[in-house]
């Protein structure tokens, strides 16, 4: 008599490495925010510079915040494949070993210094350099894992291109850039709060003390709200000095208002009254288009005379 065995369903075959991975491990849609900020920033400095050279730039600021990007993936591998929401990266997907993603990410962030060093300046690759120093070291490896004020402290990493930007063009920092810098500073709290309130169980999993997980939600509102308070008057920033006009002094006030008002939504209401998330979701949703249309205003300003 002979017993037949079945053989277990053989694990589906995963698609081998290709380009896309690797573009991938860059975080292009984070990226087009950083390379839009970073255009305006340049843009809408007082100096005007060489195409070639305004594209050098951009280029760099581009390829330095994707190495940055590839790193900050390389060392939350594993943290990745525990969140539905980055679980089909290519890392934790298995479809790049982690060897490949550190060099790649290295490779990336130290040619982007260099060339905007010996292309542009040393005073705008000192500040690329520094800002892939503190996304991929003093947010990922130190912060994240730490405090629950993490995307507060590390909200500095993601406002460096337009003072990048800016520095490139002049040369020199001065108060306009700082200002700028400061902006999407004010302004990254209450985005990523936002969205971390309705993926709070995949910090929760992974054991990341991210604001709601920590503090809970009735908190993290309440901060948001603060943070967005305090994030309309400077906005206009820019205009009381007279770095800007009526085009984007105007257009500031109405995008901010309306950002506040969608944090008075988020910020004011308790968890019990729905689950939907529905609040979050769509500041959260407003708060990419917000700062894409505020520095959009900043260029327009610079063109147009009112």
């Amino acid at each position: 008599m002979t017993t037949s065995i079945t053989p277990p369903n053989p694990a589906p075959a995963r698609r081998p490495a290709e380009w896309r991975d690797l573009i991938a491990l860059t975080k292009p849609r984070v990226m087009s925010l950083v390379i839009f900020t970073g255009l305006c920033g340049l843009i809408a400095a007082p100096t005007r510079i060489h195409p070639v050279l305004a594209f050098t730039a951009i280029l760099c600021i581009a390829i330095g915040a994707g190495g940055a990007a590839a790193l900050n993936q390389w060392w939350e591998a594993d943290l990745d494949a525990g969140m539905k929401r980055t679980a089909k990266r290519p890392l934790p997907q298995g479809r790049l070993d982690r060897t490949t993603a550190r060099d790649f990410a290295l490779v990336l962030c130290s040619g982007s210094v260099f060339l905007m060093g010996f292309a542009i300046g040393w005073l705008p690759a000192a500040i690329l350099a520094v800002s892939i120093v503190y996304y991929s070291v003093i947010y990922t490896i130190w912060l994240k894992p730490r405090t629950p004020q993490n995307i507060v402290i590390g909200g500095g990493a993601g406002a460096f291109p337009p003072l990048i930007g800016w520095v490139a063009a002049t040369g020199e920092i001065t108060l306009m850039p700082v200002v700028l810098f400061a902006i999407i500073f004010m302004w990254t709290p209450p985005h990523f709060w936002a969205l971390a309130l309705f993926v709070k169980s995949d910090y929760a999993k992974v054991g990341i003390p991210m604001m709601p997980v920590v503090a809970g939600e009735k908190a993290t509102r309440r901060q948001i709200l603060i943070y967005s308070v305090l994030l309309l008057p400077l906005t206009m920033v820019p205009w009381w000095i007279g770095g800007t006009g009526l085009v984007y002094g105007a257009s500031a006030f109405v995008l901010s208002a309306l950002f506040l008002a969608l944090s008075v939504r988020v910020g004011l209401r308790t968890r019990g009254e729905e689950d939907t998330m529905k609040p979050e979701k769509q500041l959260f949703a407003y708060s990419v288009i917000y700062l894409f249309a505020l520095f959009a205003a900043l260029v327009l300003d610079r063109f147009i005379v009112i």
